[in-house]
């Protein structure tokens, strides 16, 4: 089994900053990415942000410039730095973690999710 226990959300006023983390443990044999994605009410879960091993980053056009996603690999750990927050990134943000376990099967897993309200 494979958990993901997110950390970093909460309330934050208009224009400040939130870091989420996420903290990967238990029968990985390998990374292939790990990202977030986010789903606000009523909306669809969607793409924020990824890092692939190698460390290259890939972003949705509307948090370009403003998040920055970041990887510490000796600790199976991924970053979200979140900066000029506005009310619309208010949603439940998740780590996805996609991984090959020991016998070499690339599998998906999700956390529990971390709510990120943004609101004055």
């Amino acid at each position: 089994q494979v958990q993901l226990v997110e950390s970093g959300g909460g309330l934050v006023q208009p224009g400040g900053s939130l870091r989420l983390s996420c903290a990967a443990s238990g029968r990985i044999f390998s990374i292939n990415a790990m990202g977030w994605h986010r789903q606000a009410p009523g909306k669809e879960r969607e793409l924020v942000a990824t890092i692939a091993s190698g460390g290259r980053t890939t972003y949705a056009d509307s948090v370009r410039g403003r998040f920055t996603i970041s990887r510490d690999n000796a600790k199976n750990t991924v970053y979200l730095q979140m900066n000029s927050l506005q009310p619309e990134d208010t949603a439940v943000y998740y780590c996805n973690l996609q991984y090959r376990n020991i016998n070499t099967m690339l599998l998906n897993a999700w956390g529990q999710g971390t709510l990120v309200t943004v609101s004055s």
